[in-house]
């Protein structure tokens, strides 16, 4: 089933959204936030929560460091049951964050994995992660469209991978 999420942290287009295309959720992160001119994360994150109602709101972490990532994680993961938790596939030095991704998973928090681009990635998630535990994993599409890749043989490979595992759901990402 084919699910429609709106990129953003302007309350107006979020509501606009949930109007006229009745998204099934929001996706946000601190650069998004910070060109809309947001001055308070968490209290902005609260806003959109009160407007998507029990629909799943994905926020992502600030931090690189394995250990801060999981801290940030576990706050932001209190603010809601509709939370899912943004965190990078890598970070900043490229190094895969299998720690945070096996530590987050196995403790019950919802995370989302963005900026995944590979199909080696993919794989390495499905090492890490469990079949239970919710988990969006955001494939940058368009971004991988923008290097004259079709990305449409990954996401099928995605839906490959991680059959079987009724937790993940595969976003097409980065439009």
């Amino acid at each position: 089933m084919t699910k429609l999420y709106c990129d953003t942290s302007n309350l107006k287009d979020i509501q606009n959204c949930l109007r006229k295309f009745k998204i099934d959720g929001v996706t946000t992160n601190p650069s998004i936030m910070r060109n809309e001119g947001v001055k308070n994360y968490k209290e902005h994150c609260k806003k959109i929560l009160n407007l998507t109602k029990n629909k799943p709101l994905s926020v992502e972490v600030f931090a690189d460091k394995d250990n801060e990532i999981i801290n940030q994680a576990l706050i932001i993961s209190k603010w809601s049951k509709f939370i899912y938790v943004k965190v990078p596939v890598i970070n900043t030095k490229g190094k895969f964050l299998k720690k945070v991704i096996m530590e987050l998973n196995n403790n019950d928090i919802k995370i989302n994995i963005t900026a995944v681009f590979t199909i080696e990635q993919l794989k390495k998630i499905k090492k890490v992660i469990n079949n239970k535990t919710p988990v969006i994993i955001s494939i940058f599409c368009g971004r991988i469209a923008d290097n004259g890749i079709d990305p449409e043989p990954i996401i099928r490979k995605a839906k490959k991978i991680f059959q079987g595992y009724k937790n993940v759901k595969i976003l097409w990402a980065s439009v």
